[in-house]
């Protein structure tokens, strides 16, 4: 079963692209089967959500993604190798459909999440975000987009970010020299 599949989303492109997949989409697959209908929706959508926010700058690099395994260790309370498994298909559905299927995981995901967990969600996000140092505009406004398609108000928005505005490169002094 693919990743959109177990979120209930079909498509045509998808069908065609499950043919193709590799043995490791298929073990993935099987890892999340494993975990119940319900948890592995909501992880599957939570991973792919992340990698969205980690793709935001058309890459996701080395440290996106063992931040992307720690969270999902952590919130989704797995395994080290299932994690780095949910993660790595994510990082893969997110390449292959992500204009097209962004939007309707974030439903999916708020259809499964009260407040408490959305706002967490975002925390996550910021988090990934930050991997690399920084929190660049570019992918502050991917969490924001994330948040409104949640159905989270501005305010919440700001709160969270709020968090992390230590690490939000708009926040940054470019005039101060660099530590060294």
């Amino acid at each position: 079963m693919s990743f959109l599949r177990m979120l209930g989303f079909g498509t045509d492109r998808e069908e065609e692209r499950a043919q193709h997949e590799t043995e490791t989409v298929h073990r993935i697959a099987r890892e999340l089967e494993e975990l119940g209908e319900e948890r592995a929706r909501f992880l599957a959508a939570f991973a792919y959500l992340l990698s969205r926010v980690a793709r935001a700058d058309m890459k996701i690099d080395e440290a996106e993604s063992r931040e992307m395994e720690r969270i999902v260790v952590d919130s989704g309370k797995l395994q080290k190798q299932q994690a780095a498994l949910v993660v790595e298909m994510a990082k893969q559905q997110s390449l292959l459909f992500g204009g097209t299927e962004n939007y309707r995981v974030a439903k999916e995901f708020a259809s499964l999440t009260d407040k408490a967990q959305k706002l967490d969600l975002l925390r996550c996000l910021f988090l990934v975000s930050a991997a690399e140092g920084g929190i660049s505009t570019t992918e502050s406004n991917v969490v924001r987009q994330i948040s409104d398609e949640l159905g989270l108000e501005h305010r919440d928005y700001i709160g969270v970010r709020s968090e992390f505005r230590d690490r939000l490169a708009v926040l940054q002094d470019d005039d101060e020299p660099a530590a060294g």
